[in-house]
C-alpha cells in the first residue's frame, strides 16, 4: 500500500504541470458553465444570437429525433417566408443555414445522455482544449513555455467568452484543430512504437475531420497547413500512414456529407447558397486551371486563377479595412497580448540559428494562417453589434481570429520567462511570474464580464429581463400565431412562428395578407409614432386590405401589434 502511494506521489511530482492544469481545466469548466447554469432554466433556454439559437434547436432535435428538419406547413402558401435568422425554408422544411458539425456532434452526445447537457458541451471541450494546448505547445517549445501558455489560454478573454457563448462553433473547432495537430505531431515524431504512431495518425485524421465538419470554410488555411506538414515529413510517410489519416478524416466527414445530400441536394453543398455557388465555381476553375497549366495555355491559367481568387474573397479583397480591423481586434483590444507576443516573436527570431525543422514549420504555418484569416475575414464587414462603430468582444472577428490569438500565447510566455530571468532569486522570479499571470487574469476576466454592452454581466441581466418580455408576448398571442419581427426571433422562437421582416417591401406585405387569412399575425418591434401607424393603415397595408393595431406596449421601446384583415 505504501509502495503504491509513493508511486502515485512520484508520478504527480514528475508531472506537476499537467496535474495543476487538470485542476485549472476543472475550474475553467465550472466558471464558464456558471453563466448558462444561472440564466438557462428548464422552461427558458434562450440564446444571444440567431446562430446559437439555430445550433441549439437542431442539436436538440437531432439528439431527440435523429432529424435535422422542421416542417412548417404555412410556408407552402407564403413562399417559405416563415423562418428565423440562421434558418432556411425549402418547400416548407426548416433547415440549418450554418455548418452542421456542432449540431451533429452535440446532438449525437445528447442522444446518449440528455439534451440538457448541450449548453455545457463547449465548456467541456474548451477545458479539454487547455490540456491539449499544453501538450501541443510542449512539442515545439518545451514544458515550461507550454505550461505558461496553457495558463494564459485558460484566462484569455475570447476563449472564455465563446466557451460561455456555448452554441457558437469556434471554440469547438479550435479545440479539435489543437487535438488533431497534437496527434499528428506525435505521429510524425518517429516514435519507436510503430503501432502508437499509426494510432496517432488515425486519431489526428478523426479530429481534423470533425474540425472540418464544424467549420468547413476554414479549409482555406487548414488544408494547406496539413499539406505543408506532410510534405515536410514526406521521407517518413508511408502509404499505410497516409491511408489511415485520410480514412479517419473522411469517416469523420461522412455524417456531414450524408446530411448535406439530404438537406441541400449534394454532399458538397451546405446551408449557404452563396458558398455552394463559390465551391462549384472553385471546383470547376481548379479543374480548368490544371488542364490549362499542363497545356501551357497561360491566358486560361490567369482567367481561372482570377475566378478562384474572386470566389475565395467573395466580398472582395480590402487591404485597408483588413488592417483597420486587425488593429482594433488585436493591438487595441488586447495590448498585453500584442506587445508581449511581438517581443517574444523577436526573442525567438534572435535564436533562429538554433531552430529545428519543427520551429520553422510552426512559424511558417502560423504566419500563413494569420495572413489568411486577417485578410479573408477582415475583408468582410460584420455588424453583430447594432452600432457599426463599436469594437467589442462580441463581434465576429474575435471568434474567427481565435487561432491567431492562441498562436501568440507561446511568444507571450517567452517574454514573461525572459523578463523573469533578470532576477536570480528564485522566490522573486516565482513571485513575478505569479504577479504577471494574476494581472493578466484579472484584466482578462474583468474584460469578459464588464467590458462593454456585450460583456457577460450586461448580457446576463438582459437575458434574465427578456424572460418577462417573452412571457408577456406569449400571453397576448395564440399558440399558432406568426410574429413578424426584426430582432426578437431568437427570443420568440420556437414558441411562436417567426417572420424576419418589415413593411418596406410590398411583396412581403402581400404575403402577410395571405397569411393573415389562415393564422393570427402580429408585429413586434420598435414602437411606432402615431403618424407611422396612420401611414401604414392608409397607404402601405391598405393596398392589401390589412390594418395594424397596437395590442400592448411590452417594454419602453417595443410594442406588440396585430395585423388584421379589413
Amino acid at each position: 500500500m505504501e509502495f503504491k502511494f509513493k508511486h502515485i506521489q512520484n508520478f504527480f511530482i514528475k508531472n506537476w504541470r499537467l496535474a495543476t492544469l487538470v485542476v485549472v481545466a476543472i475550474i475553467f469548466f465550472t466558471g464558464t458553465s456558471f453563466y448558462n447554469y444561472t440564466v438557462q432554466q428548464e422552461d427558458y433556454v434562450k440564446w444571444l444570437s440567431p446562430d446559437e439559437t439555430a445550433n441549439y434547436t437542431f442539436a436538440k432535435l437531432y439528439g431527440q429525433e435523429n432529424t435535422l428538419t422542421i416542417f412548417e406547413k404555412y410556408n407552402l402558401t407564403v413562399n417559405n417566408l416563415i423562418a428565423p435568422r440562421s434558418f432556411r425554408s425549402d418547400n416548407g422544411w426548416l433547415k440549418p443555414v450554418s455548418f452542421l458539425g456542432i449540431i451533429l456532434i452535440y446532438g449525437k452526445i445528447a442522444s446518449f445522455f440528455s439534451y440538457k447537457l448541450i449548453p455545457y458541451l463547449t465548456p467541456i471541450f474548451a477545458s479539454i482544449g487547455i490540456i491539449y494546448f499544453y501538450l501541443l505547445i510542449k512539442n515545439f517549445f518545451g514544458r515550461r513555455n507550454a505550461y505558461y501558455s496553457a495558463l494564459l489560454l485558460s484566462v484569455f478573454p475570447v476563449y472564455i467568452y465563446y466557451s460561455v457563448r456555448s452554441m457558437f462553433h469556434n471554440v469547438l473547432f479550435t479545440v479539435l484543430i489543437i487535438a488533431g495537430l497534437f496527434h499528428l505531431s506525435k505521429a510524425l515524431s518517429r516514435s519507436k512504437n510503430k503501432y502508437l504512431s499509426l494510432i496517432n495518425y488515425s486519431i489526428s485524421g478523426l479530429f481534423l475531420g470533425l474540425a472540418t465538419m464544424t467549420r468547413t470554410s476554414e479549409l482555406i488555411w487548414l488544408a494547406p497547413i496539413v499539406l505543408i506538414i506532410f510534405l515536410s515529413n514526406i521521407k517518413h510517410l508511408s502509404l499505410l500512414k497516409i491511408t489511415l489519416f485520410l480514412s479517419t478524416f473522411f469517416i469523420a466527414l461522412m455524417p456531414m456529407l450524408h446530411y448535406n445530400q439530404i438537406l441541400y441536394g449534394s454532399p458538397l453543398n451546405g446551408g449557404y447558397p452563396e458558398m455552394n455557388q463559390s465551391v462549384q465555381n472553385i471546383y470547376q476553375a481548379s479543374g480548368d486551371l490544371a488542364v490549362s497549366s499542363i497545356s501551357a495555355n497561360f491566358a486560361n491559367v490567369k482567367s481561372n486563377f482570377q475566378i478562384i481568387s474572386q470566389n475565395i474573397f467573395h466580398f472582395g479583397f480590402k487591404l485597408k479595412q483588413s488592417l483597420k480591423v486587425f488593429y482594433y481586434y488585436l493591438p487595441h483590444m488586447f495590448p498585453w497580448l500584442f506587445m508581449f507576443g511581438s517581443f517574444g516573436f523577436i526573442l525567438f527570431f534572435k535564436k533562429i540559428s538554433k531552430w529545428k525543422k519543427k520551429h520553422y514549420l510552426f512559424i511558417i504555418n502560423y504566419v500563413f494562417l494569420s495572413i489568411v484569416l486577417v485578410f479573408y475575414y477582415g475583408s468582410w464587414q460584420f455588424h453583430d453589434n447594432p452600432d457599426p462603430n463599436s469594437f467589442t468582444i462580441g463581434n465576429s472577428y474575435t471568434r474567427y481570429w481565435l487561432p491567431i490569438y492562441l498562436g501568440l500565447l507561446p511568444f507571450t510566455s517567452m517574454t514573461i520567462i525572459k523578463l523573469a530571468k533578470f532576477f536570480r532569486n528564485k522566490k522573486i522570479v516565482l513571485g513575478l511570474k505569479i504577479t504577471a499571470f494574476l494581472l493578466i487574469a484579472s484584466f482578462s476576466i474583468s474584460f469578459v464580464i464588464f467590458s462593454s454592452e456585450e460583456g457577460l454581466a450586461t448580457s446576463r441581466k438582459n437575458q434574465i429581463n427578456q424572460r418577462n418580455e417573452l412571457t408577456k408576448v406569449l400571453s397576448l398571442t395564440e399558440n399558432n400565431s406568426v410574429i413578424i419581427t426584426q430582432y426578437h426571433d431568437k427570443l420568440l422562437f420556437p414558441e411562436r412562428k417567426i417572420i424576419v421582416g418589415l413593411f418596406n417591401d410590398k411583396h412581403l406585405v402581400k404575403q402577410y395578407s395571405i397569411l393573415a387569412m389562415q393564422v393570427p399575425v402580429y408585429y413586434y418591434n420598435f414602437t411606432f409614432p402615431q403618424k407611422d401607424i396612420d401611414y401604414l393603415n392608409s397607404k402601405r397595408l391598405a393596398e392589401f386590405d390589412l390594418a395594424i393595431n397596437p395590442v400592448e406596449t411590452i417594454t419602453d421601446s417595443f410594442t406588440l401589434y396585430k395585423l388584421e384583415l379589413k
